[in-house]
């Protein structure tokens, strides 16, 4: 039996529905032009651990943890379940962390940037258009012969390590929920105003991320992939599952009277187009370096793959730097150090690409 999922009307199924349930978040809780946002919640997520102390956003996003567990259901009843590694767990570390802090300062990931446009936030199509810039640098090393090593097959438990760790943090949510008025309970830390103050009931939220975690692992839905397909092999196949998403967030958007057309007085955005374009050039440049953007890491870890877990770590390890040392974005514009952060990160992206190819 074909996997449906897969295939064009599929996959822009899959893009219509994430593009329906995000706006749908916002309208529940979530910020604005964040219904769904993997570097922003899995910043928050950092912060909730207590790995940066930037007191606005601070929240355990059940989306992420539905993310991975959505996949994993989907790669256990399809039997694609497939624990896995490969090589350079460095390196994929390090992209995730640089892909994490080349994201705030634009202030948001992929999906991110799609649905800032859908909502009425001219911004975006800096962002868009940076990240794209980044990808196709990225392909420039692929046609290069750039490789991170083949994947091996390893043990089970590997596989299951992060959707544990996401239990976890499932069971953390639950142990300690948040207290009216109170910062911290227990090992948790919780926002009191700002953006991760803000979010859907947990249940709803936590739905949510199954749902799209197990339609994204069926789809094998990836935003970075879509323009890497589209500037190597001129294929739109997963092109139009994102055309998809885009669209339908428009149209919820303007039917719950969440579209506000504009440049300046966007949630939680800033204008300073120069860094919004850079930072998603560095971004994008790291998604194409490790072979997926942040949400399907995601769904990957969820199917066992070792790789994208350590990946998936290195994003909410560089949420920690990224707040901690002034790297990150507010509305107010770039971070102190936020400019240099993404030289720095475009140069080490760089080296990377030049120095990992195998000769062909």
């Amino acid at each position: 039996m074909k996997n449906f999922f897969a295939q064009r009307w599929g996959i822009i199924v899959v893009g219509a529905a994430i593009g329906i349930l995000a706006p749908i978040l916002q309208k529940f809780g979530n910020p604005g032009n964040m219904g769904i946002c993997v570097a922003c919640f899995e910043r928050d997520i950092s912060g909730a651990l207590g790995l940066h102390r930037a007191a606005v956003v601070q929240y355990m996003r059940p989306e992420i943890i539905g993310f991975v567990l959505g996949g994993l259901v989907a790669a256990y009843l399809f039997k694609e379940f497939r624990p896995r590694v490969g090589s350079a767990p460095i390196v994929r570390f390090v992209l995730g962390a640089f892909a994490m802090i080349g994201a705030l300062v634009f202030l948001g990931c992929p999906w991110r940037a799609m649905l800032r446009l859908a909502g009425g936030d001219g911004n975006a199509i800096l962002g868009l258009l940076g990240l794209i810039s980044g990808i196709w640098v990225g392909t420039l090393f692929l046609k290069k012969g750039y490789n991170l090593g083949r994947s091996e097959k390893t043990y089970s438990s590997v596989g299951w390590l992060l959707p544990l760790i996401m239990l976890g943090f499932l069971a953390l949510m639950l142990i300690y929920p948040q207290i009216q008025g109170e910062a911290k309970n227990g090992v948790l830390f919780y926002s009191l105003k700002g953006p991760g103050s803000m979010h859907a009931p947990l249940i709803i939220s936590l739905a949510v991320g199954l749902i799209v975690g197990f339609l994204a692992q069926r789809s094998r839905f990836c935003t970075m992939g879509a323009f890497r397909d589209l500037i190597l092999f001129r294929q739109m196949h997963l092109l139009s599952g994102v055309i998809a998403l885009v669209v339908l967030a428009f149209l919820t958007n303007l039917m719950l009277g969440q579209f506000h057309a504009g440049f300046t007085n966007q949630p939680v955005a800033h204008n300073m187009h120069i860094w919004n374009f850079a930072g998603m050039v560095l971004a994008g440049l790291a998604f194409a370096l490790a072979g997926g953007c942040p949400g399907r890491q995601l769904f990957l870890a969820g199917e066992g793959d070792g790789d994208a877990a350590i990946f998936v770590l290195g994003m909410i390890v560089g949420a920690g730097f990224a707040h901690n040392f002034g790297l990150a974005s507010s509305p107010k514009g770039v971070g102190p150090h936020g400019i240099a952060a993404v030289i720095v990160g475009l140069a080490v992206c760089l080296f990377i690409g030049f120095s990992m190819k195998k000769k062909i």
